[in-house]
């Protein structure tokens, strides 16, 4: 089986140092958003400097800095998929420095009773996706390590949320039937396309993730609503909650 044959054991053969100067450690937190929206909000609303960039063949990704409550924070606008995000993620702890970061999205709702009108904190995520095979043993999930601490920040604000397992998925568009059903029978509530690489890339490197979703879409059976997902996308509620969150870790 192809799971059987990663290997995160052995040095890769390229490294970043191949291809930026040295190491950087400009800040400590970081945000990632999946939302240009939610982005360009930042941009026009705190004086951000641009202090990095990725490097990518179709478009480099700025790395930007702005303080908060004498804070200095980073943030950058992430590329979709557990690939993309997960590289980006790696790549900006090489530029920057950061070591804890705090991402925030979307999400697919698996069951519309739980996550109603509620934040989800994953705490596990199904591994449906290639990038977290190269960074961990092969297994159906991945813990979410700081899921914790993350549930007690929002109890401390009093924000709604549940706990509880989410599906990362590469082909949203083979989020089938049996699946769905499948992946709730095992407690899964919602469904993404980033968390299981990201985290497991943090745990490689030694670095602190802290992920929480909110879910727009819901599917139910053969039953697919879409009106939610404009504003589980783009609200700015998950912007300054990500703050208050980088204020307390």
């Amino acid at each position: 089986m192809i799971t059987e044959s990663f290997d995160d054991k052995t040095q890769p053969v390229v490294s970043f140092g191949d291809f930026y100067d040295e190491q950087k450690h400009l800040i400590d937190v970081c945000l990632v958003t999946f939302s240009k929206q939610i982005y360009d909000n930042v941009l026009k609303t705190f004086d951000c400097e641009k202090i990095a960039e990725i490097q990518v063949a179709n478009g480099d990704i700025p790395i930007y800095r702005f303080n908060h409550s004498g804070m200095d924070i980073g943030i950058y606008l992430s590329g979709i998929g557990s690939t993309l995000a997960a590289q980006f993620c790696i790549e900006s702890n090489f530029l920057i420095g950061a070591t804890k970061y705090i991402m925030f999205g979307s999400a697919g709702s698996l069951d519309g009773d739980i996550t109603d009108r509620k934040f989800v904190i994953p705490t596990y995520a199904y591994r449906d996706e290639g990038m977290s095979y190269h960074y961990a043993p092969p297994a159906d999930y991945i813990y979410i390590k700081n899921h914790g601490r993350l549930a007690a920040i929002f109890r401390e604000l009093g924000l709604p949320f549940t706990e509880g397992r989410v599906w990362t998925t590469d082909a949203f568009m083979r989020e089938t039937v049996g699946q769905m059903m499948l992946r709730r029978s095992e407690g899964c509530i919602a469904v993404e396309m980033e968390l299981a690489g990201v985290q497991a890339v943090c745990d490689f490197h030694g670095l602190e993730l802290y992920d929480f979703l909110a879910t727009g879409d819901v599917l139910s059976g053969n039953e697919y609503r879409v009106e939610g997902l404009k504003g589980a996308n783009h609200n700015m509620d998950k912007f300054y909650i990500a703050l208050e969150i980088a204020k307390r870790i």
